[in-house]
């Protein structure tokens, strides 16, 4: 049993080396027993990776030991398995859910998305969690792969055609792409049943992914639905392996999350809406011009947390994680997303006229600085104290903002550094009105990132 597996915002590693039959039993036995202090029942899916089937089988075992009853929903998006938590199977409510799934990671890696009481399990949660394990983990788990089954794919689909009726027969031609992860299982349906002008790319589950990566952040993955929104579609729409992060594609544009947010808070009244710290500031600028914008943690289960503190109507990371707690429930849903988006469209807004109103910056990618597990957050720290007297050619410092890493506030632009909670990386970010002040924060910043990794 590794405790590096054991990560901010869920349980992820290597199955086989990290995630194997002894691991995976004393997670759920372990977790079984926090589930067993509010309730008798777990709702438990899984993606299309050809190991989570196994998974499930030993984590059922490990729930079945704690005496809590395993409901089966077999192989769902990740948003099937957050909607379990509000729903009600045949009198019985959930009272926890994990999602067996290694989300956009390489194909050998898996990982366990944990609810509890309809919140995010995570940091201290999976912390405290980890501890019990390690501290036991010579308890023996028989076999007992007992479960109940349940139909959530089927009352998520209902919920999603009677949400968006109005969109039936949707005068657009719309691209999907589904990298052979876990949307397919639920939107062809969806599709199908609103009646819309679609084609679909790879919505057959396929856990070696044959086609692509199923990670619509890195341009290489979506090579084959932009060539089909050129040739045919209006509209297209990408998604990682298990459904719960967006692409967003025109002829044009590729939109990023906060850019989404900005686009979804227009059409609201007074909108409270929730950003990351990756996210740009004119998301924030211009949100703050008709509502209220706040800045907050990177990770899934941060946000969630934060939107349901704030109330906020929405919430959004750049790689297309979208949180709606209007007119839904609060957690990342890429396919409710999909379908707001096209709602967008039947109120007559153009996303690419929209995308030309917001104002120009140059903004980079995530840039990844390898590191190790063990150095990140120590490199995070000397760099605080190197920010404090930088070099002389140093640019003018105007803030920094210390929520999640350290995003430095120049006169011009800004530049973010912080260690990923998933991954053995620094995750940077630049951003300027002007391209080659961008650059400047961008060298500038890896310079003292290079001084504090010689200083450890």
């Amino acid at each position: 049993m590794k405790g590096s597996i054991f990560r901010e915002y869920d349980i992820r590693g290597i199955v086989g080396e990290e995630l194997n039959e002894r691991s995976v039993k004393l997670i759920g036995y372990f977790l079984g027993k926090r589930v067993k202090k509010v309730g008798d029942f777990v709702a438990v899916g899984y993606d299309a990776r050809l190991h989570s089937p196994q998974l499930f089988k030993y984590l059922c075992s490990g729930f079945n030991k704690a005496g809590v009853k395993v409901l089966n929903m077999g192989l769902v998006p990740t948003p099937v398995n957050y909607f379990s938590n509000f729903i009600d199977f045949d009198g019985i409510t959930p009272s926890a859910s994990v999602m067996i799934t290694g989300s956009h990671n390489p194909k050998e890696y898996n990982g366990f998305k944990i609810t509890i009481d309809k919140k995010p399990f995570f940091k201290d949660d999976i912390y405290s969690l980890r501890d019990e394990i390690l501290a036991n983990s010579s308890i023996e788990i028989e076999d007992d792969c007992s479960f109940l089954k349940i139909d959530a794919k089927s009352k998520y689909v209902d919920f999603m055609v009677n949400e968006f009726e109005f969109l039936r027969g949707l005068d657009r031609k719309i691209a999907f792409d589904c990298g052979n992860g876990a949307a397919g299982v639920v939107l062809e349906d969806i599709i199908k049943k609103l009646e819309l002008n679609a084609k679909t790319l790879y919505c057959e589950p396929d856990g070696n992914f044959p086609n692509h990566h199923p990670d619509p952040t890195i341009e290489e993955n979506l090579k084959d639905i932009k060539k089909l929104i050129k040739e045919w579609a209006d509209v297209g729409f990408a998604y990682d392996g298990d459904a719960d992060r967006i692409a967003v594609l025109t002829k044009n544009y590729n939109i990023k999350g906060d850019e989404l947010a900005l686009l979804f808070a227009k059409g609201m009244e007074n909108p409270v809406v929730v950003g990351e710290v990756k996210c740009s500031q004119t998301m924030y600028d211009e949100i703050n011009k008709i509502g209220k914008a706040y800045m907050y943690k990177t990770g899934h289960s941060n946000l969630k947390v934060k939107l349901k503190e704030l109330d906020a109507d929405l919430a959004a990371e750049v790689s297309g994680h979208i949180f709606f707690n209007d007119r839904y429930f609060g957690y990342d849903d890429a396919i409710y997303a999909t379908f707001r988006v096209l709602e967008l469209y039947s109120k007559g807004i153009d996303l690419e006229e929209e995308m030309k109103k917001i104002p120009k910056i140059y903004s980079t990618e995530e840039i990844k600085v390898k590191a190790t597990e063990e150095s990140k957050f120590k490199i995070i720290e000397v760099l605080k104290e190197l920010l404090k007297n930088p070099p002389k050619d140093f640019p003018k410092i105007k803030d920094i903002i210390e929520i999640d890493g350290i995003r430095v506030v120049f006169d011009e632009g800004w530049g973010l550094v912080r260690a990923s909670n998933t991954t053995p990386i620094l995750v940077t970010r630049f951003e300027s009105k002007d391209k080659e002040k961008a650059k400047l924060y961008e060298e500038k910043l890896n310079e003292l990132i290079k001084m504090a990794k010689e200083k450890i």
